[in-house]
């Protein structure tokens, strides 16, 4: 990755700070859990810890199991299918709501903070090496 858009990579995460960690969670009801936003890479909850349940690529319940209900292009409960209005929420541990996880750019209330944004734009290269990408984002 050049460092041009690693700047760019930066600027974005640093223009948006949370004072709350911040989850995903799906399903129809969005009752199901898919992990930790913001987590550091050794949460065992985070999406960023790719031995873990949430960052595996394997997992049913992680975002980058491109096979996985959550993590197809093509299910309408995953952030990846562009057209879908049935994709994860953000919230923090209160329940306060941060936005729906997903692509659909016309999704109302689509979660658009920097973090959101940058995984939206570079998720198929993120699936691929999680752990790589948590560094070059939050370190």
């Amino acid at each position: 990755m050049n460092k041009h858009l690693l700047l760019i990579i930066t600027l974005l995460i640093s223009s948006t700070t949370f004072s709350q960690t911040l989850h995903l969670y799906g399903g129809s009801n969005h009752d199901v859990y898919l992990g930790c936003l913001n987590c550091n890479n050794y949460d065992s909850n985070s999406i960023w810890n790719e031995y873990g349940t949430y960052g595996s690529s394997y997992n049913s319940k992680s975002i980058w199991n491109e096979y996985g209900t959550y993590g197809s292009e093509y299910n309408s409960l995953s952030p990846w299918n562009e057209y879908s209005n049935d994709s994860p929420v953000v919230v923090d541990k209160d329940g306060n709501f941060y936005g729906y996880f997903t692509l659909n750019e016309y999704r109302a209330k689509r979660a658009d903070f920097g973090l959101a944004l940058t995984i939206y734009k570079y998720h198929d290269m993120i699936k691929d090496d999680v752990g790589k990408w948590y560094e070059k984002i939050f370190e």
